[in-house]
């Protein structure tokens, strides 16, 4: 656990500066400068293509996870792995961008009536489908290899800063609506590049390929295990994204984009579980493959704790602080009505960063094609959830339609975890972190609120108490040994630092 503490400490900190840069862009120059439509617009164009690149990568995310340790061996260049590994999404993506333009008169009219600026950006997508498709995998390779803090830089700092330029030469009218695409186009393709040329130049990379080494039985294994992960896969990101293509095809771009800005509050919730997740996913692979069940467990429940350790404080922190976000936010009252599509994700991202990682069990062990059993079940029940909801909620009901797709997913996935390779995530630690959780929100509650004469001052009042007590709390409760550690040595270095400033 050692190494996953350094290394998601690492890209954590680029997490937190990109939600940074983040925040400024998307609370104080996309509120302000960009209508809702506007902001509808580019997140359906985003979605679009990152759902079709979800397909186009034919699994290979999971399956290059799950075969890696397979190959693994840095005299032979793990025996032509990455030719394997690329070859796969190429042929991927040339496959789903044919479907995509061959279905274009479905596809328009599905947005057609509520979303009509987006189909004429309708072959925009295509070049996209090829820059995501492509920087997931780099992105993945390298985390395969246990590098994961230049590629978290890149998606969480280099990204943000891009967009941010996209949007200010938007806002101050150097750009139209359509260069505005394509400029978020060429950031989402520079950022492509620069992982591309970072796993280039840091691990093996070698498209030779050693077919000899490919037996019958691996190739047997991998196609199978790759064709039920499709299906799977599938359906996983249609359940995922189908909320904002719903919301923009009944409500319009407009609700899509005050949606958008509730969304971003909700999706930093989960942030430090990327990092966690990202370096922990090969550990378990590693593990399942020789069998070491003990040991996948034990990765389980330190990953569930960390995650919602540090998902569950940011949602706290977010959600006490509602009030004062959309008074401090441009437009607030604008987009004020996505405070209850916060809570709702919220709660959505709670569970997901608590119980994901016996997905990655269930993944790479040989019960993975139990995940596929539910998936088109889930499909019918967020299209139901959503049609039903959104018309009588708004936004809201997208959200809320969300979060009953994730009990009923994870509750099922649980089930299976817990039948088949006796994964808990569940410990003492877990129920009183739960707890202090709620005792902090019940704190809250009782402390004077300052927003119409300062939002800043009840902010900062807000997240200091909060935030300080909870630290506190579980430094002395001991919920963590490697937190109450990093706790107690920031501790004993301040100490240290306040006495020689005395003396």
């Amino acid at each position: 656990m050692g190494v996953i503490i350094r290394q998601s400490i690492k890209g954590t900190i680029y997490t937190y500066i990109g939600a940074a840069l983040g925040f400024v862009t998307q609370f104080f120059i996309v509120t302000k400068y960009l209508d809702p439509e506007v902001i509808g617009l580019t997140k359906v164009f985003y979605e679009v293509g990152t759902l079709c690149a979800g397909f186009a990568l034919l699994g290979i995310v999971s399956s290059g996870m799950r075969f890696f340790p397979y190959f693994k061996d840095e005299r032979t260049q793990n025996h032509g792995f990455l030719f394997y590994y690329l070859l796969i999404p190429f042929i991927g993506t040339l496959l789903v961008s044919l479907i995509y333009c061959l279905c274009k008169t479905p596809i328009v009219g599905f947005f057609s009536a509520k979303s009509a600026a987006f189909t004429d950006f309708f072959y925009l997508v295509v070049p996209l489908i090829f820059i995501l498709t492509f920087w997931q995998a780099f992105e993945t390779y390298s985390n395969i290899n246990l590098r994961i803090a230049f590629p978290k830089w890149v998606r969480e700092v280099l990204l943000r800063i891009l967009l941010l330029v996209a949007y200010l030469l938007f806002a101050f009218h150097y750009i139209g609506l359509s260069t505005l695409l394509i400029a978020l186009l060429v950031a989402y393709g520079m950022c492509m590049l620069a992982d591309t040329m970072y796993v280039s130049r840091t691990t093996p990379f070698s498209i030779k390929h050693d077919s000899s080494f490919i037996t019958k039985e691996l190739r047997n294994k991998f196609l199978k295990y790759s064709g039920f992960l499709l299906l799977s896969v599938v359906t996983g990101n249609i359940i995922s994204q189908l909320d904002i293509f719903m919301l923009s095809s009944l409500k319009g771009l407009y609700s899509a984009g005050v949606y958008t800005i509730a969304f971003y509050m909700a999706n930093i919730i989960d942030m430090p579980s990327r990092s966690i997740s990202a370096i922990s996913t090969p550990l378990a692979a590693e593990a399942l493959k020789n069998g070491d069940f003990h040991k996948a467990n034990q990765l389980y429940q330190q990953v569930s704790l960390h995650q919602l350790m540090a998902s569950g404080f940011i949602f706290l922190l977010i959600w006490v602080n509602m009030d004062n976000i959309y008074a401090i936010i441009p437009n607030g009252e604008t987009f004020a009505e996505g405070r209850y599509v916060v809570l709702f994700l919220g709660l959505s991202k709670l569970i997901s960063t608590t119980l994901v990682f016996g997905g990655v069990l269930i993944q790479f062990s040989r019960y993975y094609y139990w995940s596929l059993f539910i998936s088109a079940f889930l499909t019918i029940v967020t299209i139901v959830t959503n049609l039903y909801f959104i018309p009588r909620m708004g936004i809201s009901g997208a959200a809320f339609a969300s979060l009953i797709t994730c009990v009923i997913s994870y509750s099922y996935q649980q089930f299976i975890v817990q039948r088949k390779v006796h994964g808990n995530p569940f410990t003492r630690n877990t129920l009183i972190l739960i707890l202090l959780l709620i005792i902090l929100w019940g704190i809250n509650l009782f402390i004077p609120s300052l927003t119409s004469r300062s939002p800043w001052l009840d902010l900062s009042i807000r997240t200091l108490l909060i935030g300080c007590s909870g630290l506190l709390l579980v430094y002395k409760l001991n919920i963590s040994n490697e937190v109450t550690k990093v706790i107690g040595q920031t501790l004993h270095l301040t100490k240290l630092f306040s006495n020689r400033k005395n003396i």
